[in-house]
């Protein structure tokens, strides 16, 4: 374990654990039970591939296809999510909060989508 100096000069009274530090990270764009079922076909395809390599060439391609579907669908998804956010009529005050939050998140993704 390293010595963490940061911590070391906290008063003992301070209880607040590594979960307290931490940021959350960006939602997935797929749930993992669907990404862990393309990345398993995946692997299957590399494995297979020394004994079948055109099968595995063509399973490669079908997971390919599998993931940008999804992720189409789960992008068009979170864009209708939030365009419903921001375009219902609301209040003044609130409003600019939802349409400040809109624009996070479209940036967000956005930049997400630009690092691929």
């Amino acid at each position: 374990m390293m010595y963490d100096q940061t911590r070391a000069q906290q008063p003992a009274s301070h209880t607040g654990g590594s979960a307290e530090r931490r940021t959350p990270g960006p939602e997935p764009l797929l749930p993992s039970a669907e990404r862990d079922a393309i990345l398993q076909r995946l692997r299957h395809a590399l494995n297979t591939f020394a004994d079948t390599p055109r099968e595995a060439v063509e399973e490669a391609e079908s997971a390919y296809d599998e993931a940008t579907a999804q992720l189409v669908n789960a992008l068009a998804e979170r864009r209708r999510l939030l365009r419903a956010g921001w375009q219902e009529g609301q209040d003044p005050g609130t409003q600019s909060d939802e349409l400040r939050h809109a624009l996070r998140q479209y940036r967000e993704i956005t930049q997400r989508l630009l690092q691929l």
